[in-house]
């Protein structure tokens, strides 16, 4: 069973949730760290991320670059807007596809719940049509897997998993 949750709300919001079994302080550090990211944010099996540039600091640049390893890729740029470690993250981000779609403004929250973290992902898109199309990509089923494999490599890494609040 899936521990991803993933609603809308209004016309132009999604928000998702999940709960880890790691400090905010390890979530929030695998969420802004390049080369954690890139062990992690692979989305489905079979998938890499061959560039990660994650300038962690408010104006900081983002660009994350996907590969399938058969010739197929997409890539994502995007903007710290602010960092409260280890508890918020808000950035844009538009991916291409090849077209940079328009902004998502995101806002992540990493709360303690717990012995774990309860991590709230706010997306705010200019409208319902850029929305359904954010969805249609199939993105639910990515994050999972991703998140997966999150938890995992926090579980795996002794210094990652002693990290408090």
């Amino acid at each position: 069973m899936s521990k991803l949750s993933l609603k809308t709300e209004g016309e132009k919001y999604v928000v998702v949730t999940r709960r880890f079994n790691a400090s905010p302080a390890a979530v929030y550090r695998a969420h802004i760290d390049p080369e954690l990211i890139q062990q992690w944010m692979l989305g489905p099996e079979g998938w890499s991320m061959p560039v990660c540039i994650n300038d962690a600091r408010p104006g900081g640049k983002i660009r994350y670059e996907w590969s399938n390893g058969k010739g197929a890729g997409f890539h994502l740029t995007g903007e710290f807007v602010e960092l409260v470690p280890p508890n918020k993250i808000v950035h844009v981000e538009r991916m291409h596809l090849p077209d940079p779609t328009p902004d998502n403004h995101i806002e992540t929250t990493f709360e303690p719940d717990g012995e774990g973290t309860f991590m709230t992902m706010r997306m705010t898109l200019p409208d319902a049509q850029t929305r359904a199309a954010m969805l249609a990509t199939g993105m639910e089923g990515g994050m999972e897997t991703s998140y997966v494999r999150l938890e995992n490599m926090i579980s795996a890494n002794a210094e990652l998993n002693k990290m408090a609040s």
